[in-house]
């Protein structure tokens, strides 16, 4: 799904109150996200995900109700529109400031001691999307590269299966970087609520890590974010279980973009390279 289908599914929907070709476009990724007036709109890659997109909604309601800060759903419901899953958002305030790792870890201490709702959350299933992601990418990918990533998917999630937490499981963000936090005249506020999960808590811990060893982030920030956090998932034994894992998922991720844009192909390759050669040491660039 590029833009320009994108806003086709915009348009279709009719949930704005402007026409579809003015709304500014925030991101696109697993969704098309349209900021108009007072909304945000997301727009699903395909009917697969609208499972996900009301599950999202359930937890942003249920959210708001115990009171912690995250963007707030305004339409309780999901659409289907054109076979892409379309759901509404209060837009936030401006941001104030850049968000830190020191924002993301104090609201994971908020969501780490929030009891569960009362629904069932899934299990973070941070590998579930690789079979997706390598279709999408069809012959955009060598055939090799995406049998060698299926085979380190089942490898890691046998092994996952396995661990033995140090923290007690329960509510989890899924997806904890920074990018998911918005700093506004409020204070920090979650966003992208759509990998909430009921699952270990060093989920949440390890993507900082990996952001540490694969991603640039200094040294300092992550002290910075370990010390609000209280606790560096490193020390764990199954650290390097969960981070192999998500560097699969990671780099599964952005085969998806692979057809039609070079700078995903290369930056796929890249990735499948390193992985291959077992080199912690090669660096990633955010996609």
């Amino acid at each position: 799904m590029d833009e320009a289908r994108a806003r086709e599914v915009l348009a279709a929907a009719g949930v704005l109150p402007g026409a579809a070709r003015e709304a500014r476009l925030l991101a696109l990724g697993e969704n098309a996200v349209f900021a108009a007036g007072d909304l945000v709109v997301k727009v699903g890659r395909d009917a697969e995900l609208l499972q996900r997109a009301r599950r999202e909604l359930e937890v942003a309601v249920w959210l708001a109700e115990v009171g912690v800060p995250a963007v707030r759903a305004a339409e309780p419901k999901a659409l289907l529109v054109e076979g892409h899953p379309v759901t509404l958002w209060h837009r936030l305030p401006d941001a104030v400031r850049p968000a830190g790792p020191r924002d993301l870890a104090e609201l994971l201490r908020v969501v780490h001691a929030t009891p569960p709702p009362p629904f069932a959350l899934p299990p973070r299933d941070l590998l579930g999307g690789v079979e997706r992601w390598l279709r999408l990418a069809g012959d955009a990918v060598d055939p090799a590269d995406a049998a060698y990533l299926r085979e380190r998917r089942d490898g890691f999630a046998a092994r996952a299966a396995a661990l033995t937490p140090r923290l007690t499981p329960g509510v989890i963000h899924g997806d904890a970087l920074p990018r998911n936090v918005h700093v506004g005249p409020g204070g920090p506020v979650l966003v992208d609520l759509e990998t909430f999960s009921a699952d270990l808590r060093e989920h949440d811990l390890v993507v900082m890590a990996l952001s540490r060893d694969r991603y640039g982030l200094p040294e300092e920030s992550y002290a910075s974010f370990v010390e609000a956090y209280g606790w560096d998932v490193r020390t764990w034994e199954g650290c390097s279980v969960l981070r192999g894992a998500r560097e699969t998922a990671s780099c599964a991720w952005v085969a998806q973009h692979a057809p039609g844009n070079p700078k995903a192909r290369g930056e796929f390759e890249r990735r499948v390279a390193s992985l291959r050669d077992g080199d912690e040491t090669v660096r990633w660039y955010p996609f």
